[in-house]
């Protein structure tokens, strides 16, 4: 056992540590819902969780400070609206706890330029936004290796396009440990048993994102009932007018909202609706997904009503999140050579 592992509390040391964030980028969408969130709070009684609103990972797109301040209070409140306990997870707003950003700069010196500049999402971040290619967009993995490094993340759940991300992080790890003796815990990916990734109402060869120009190619979590009706009764589908995994993309789209929607596989939502039509199968899908956001909508609107109550799980949060990230930076301090202050 390292002494990451060692500094933890008895608990921890019965749990397997999982750590994962969201950007507070805008409000999240059906994808967000299926691909991440619905993953994390069934994670929650198996493993110890670290989640965290990832708001200083959002200043890469050069954000108006007023709207980063609103999602980020948005997206808080809608993740416990959705399952999110304060009481059995630890979730944290990233900028609340400095040692993200301390430990980013020592990674930063153990981390090779090559390597940041072979991240694929870099690359295609630059390439669509050509006239904001800055610095923190190009560290953006750096800092993400501090997030999951500073709890001692053994496992970091996270989708196709972050995966290299956790490669590198894992190369930082490694590299660090071999130099000073074991420090960091080497996280792996997490790949959830079924694959909720959810693609674009429109195009459905992409992910969904809130970020399309077309709004009808995303569902938000707090679209109304005739919103979410609308948006996938305009969703494509393919001309063979059957509701089968052998069929276009934009069907299996479908299947796989219903699916996730519904808590089951994709096979038993073909078994239950292969002799449906597109319209009456798209009817059926809007129903489950507007049946479902509305409770959540309810807990949602309720909690941004209650700053104390938000107030109060941050505080709770950030305590147990100061508590290990502290002990991880004292014992990479120590390592490096910084000389500590004397208490009096």
């Amino acid at each position: 056992m390292n002494e990451t592992r060692m500094d933890t509390n008895k608990q921890m040391e019965q749990k397997k540590v999982v750590y994962s964030a969201v950007q507070p980028t805008g409000m999240l969408t059906i994808g967000n819902f299926c691909g991440a969130i619905k993953n994390w709070v069934a994670l929650q009684g198996q493993y110890e969780c670290y989640y965290s609103v990832a708001d200083l990972h959002s200043l890469t797109l050069c954000m108006n400070g007023a709207d980063l301040r609103a999602y980020t209070m948005n997206v808080y409140a809608m993740l416990l609206a959705c399952g999110i306990d304060c009481d059995q997870s630890t979730f944290f707003l990233q900028s609340h706890i400095h040692e993200h950003t301390e430990l980013a700069w020592v990674l930063n010196c153990y981390a090779q330029y090559g390597e940041a500049r072979r991240m694929t999402q870099f690359k295609d971040k630059s390439a669509r936004h050509a006239d904001n290619v800055n610095v923190g967009l190009f560290a953006y993995p750096i800092l993400q290796a501090a997030d999951i490094l500073l709890y001692g993340a053994d496992f970091v759940p996270v989708g196709k396009d972050q995966k290299q991300h956790i490669e590198f992080a894992k190369v930082i790890a490694e590299r660090f440990n071999h130099r000073f003796s074991p420090t960091f815990v080497v996280p792996s990916v997490l790949i959830p048993k079924t694959s909720g990734k959810i693609n674009s109402l429109t195009n459905p060869e992409q992910k969904m994102s809130k970020s399309d120009p077309n709004v009808n190619s995303y569902i938000l979590m707090t679209d109304d009932k005739d919103t979410v009706v609308r948006k996938i009764k305009r969703a494509v589908t393919d001309s063979e007018g059957r509701i089968s995994l052998d069929g276009g993309v934009g069907i299996q789209n479908l299947i796989h909202i219903c699916a996730s929607f519904l808590d089951t596989d994709p096979q038993s939502v073909v078994k239950q609706y292969g002799d449906a039509t597109y319209e009456s199968f798209k009817a059926s899908v809007a129903e489950i997904v507007a049946s479902k956001l509305s409770g959540i909508q309810d807990n949602y609107a309720r909690l941004t009503k209650d700053k104390t109550y938000l107030q109060s799980c941050m505080q709770k949060s950030n305590q147990r999140a100061k508590y290990l990230a502290q002990k991880t930076m004292q014992k990479v301090y120590r390592k490096i050579g910084l000389v500590p202050i004397e208490k009096p």
